[in-house]
């Protein structure tokens, strides 16, 4: 297996883990308390890497690095308050279709190639989210239409971030990380402020909300440089895993249990994105 798809694979499973203590941190706390812990400290992880990677901050690592932030704050909020609603084995797969989607879009308007396999592997993808969201979960919970809608926002902003990441300039180091953090700690800092008098008594988890922020941290960088090393079509659905670490981990601690409509939609999006993945 090569490295780019190891390093995918290692992004998958931080960010499953991170998007469950997220949504575990959210639950009976407002999402900007979440957030205003987990993105700073996400940045406190990227600047402790600094050192590692090295930074460089030309204009083109600036930009997409400020934009890729701005998605980030988006994906924040949206993700973990779609995973505080729940059920996390439902709505997290429908969330990581939906953020494969715009990718593998990009990177073929780029020019790269996907065979015929990958191209049954979109369609397949595309039909997992609708079985996926079609049915509740084994304990009888159906996905509400504002759960959906959320899951999809999340899933596009969480997209536009990485088709941001793989358009900065590759000689960057983890440049457009550090900006993209502090972009999107600044936001929600901000709104978090403006908005204090509104966020209720309800007080997050503080470490499971930092443990996100520094999953996520960790799940960007091995993003970036496997989509250094390989197409952002296949980097970006392979990374779309990550809903299984989600699900056992929800399964493990939250006694979750999924249903056999789910069951066959997880099956499919894994067989959606084995065949991008060999495609």
């Amino acid at each position: 297996m090569t490295l780019s798809l190891l390093l995918a694979l290692a992004s998958s499973i931080a960010y499953g883990s991170a998007d469950f203590l997220g949504g575990v941190a959210a639950r009976g706390a407002h999402v900007l308390r979440v957030v205003a812990i987990a993105a700073p400290a996400s940045l406190a992880v990227e600047v402790l890497l600094w050192p590692a990677f090295g930074a460089d901050f030309d204009s083109g690592a600036v930009a997409w690095g400020a934009a890729s932030g701005v998605a980030s704050a988006g994906s924040f909020a949206l993700l973990y308050r779609t995973l505080a609603i729940g059920p996390m084995s439902v709505l997290s797969p429908v969330t990581a279709v939906v953020s494969a989607a715009l990718p593998v879009g990009v990177g073929l308007i780029g020019g790269e190639q996907l065979g015929g396999t990958a191209v049954a592997g979109i369609a397949l993808a595309f039909i997992a989210v609708i079985v996926i969201s079609g049915g509740p979960d084994e304990g009888g919970r159906r996905p509400s239409r504002a759960a959906l809608a959320l899951a999809f926002g999340a899933g596009a902003t969480i997209a536009l971030q990485l088709v941001c990441l793989d358009q900065a300039p590759h000689d960057s180091g983890i440049a457009p990380l550090l900006v993209g953090r502090a972009v999107s700690s600044a936001i929600v800092l901000t709104a978090a402020l403006a908005l204090y008098g509104r966020l209720g008594r309800t007080r997050p988890s503080v470490p499971a909300a930092a443990g996100a922020g520094a999953l996520d941290s960790l799940a960007n960088l091995s993003f970036l440089l496997a989509v250094r090393e390989g197409d952002l079509a296949v980097v970006a659905v392979i990374t779309a895993l990550y809903p299984a670490a989600t699900v056992v981990l929800a399964r493990a601690f939250l006694a979750e249990r999924i249903g056999p409509v789910q069951i066959a939609g997880l099956g499919l999006a894994a067989v959606a994105v084995s065949l991008l993945a060999v495609g």
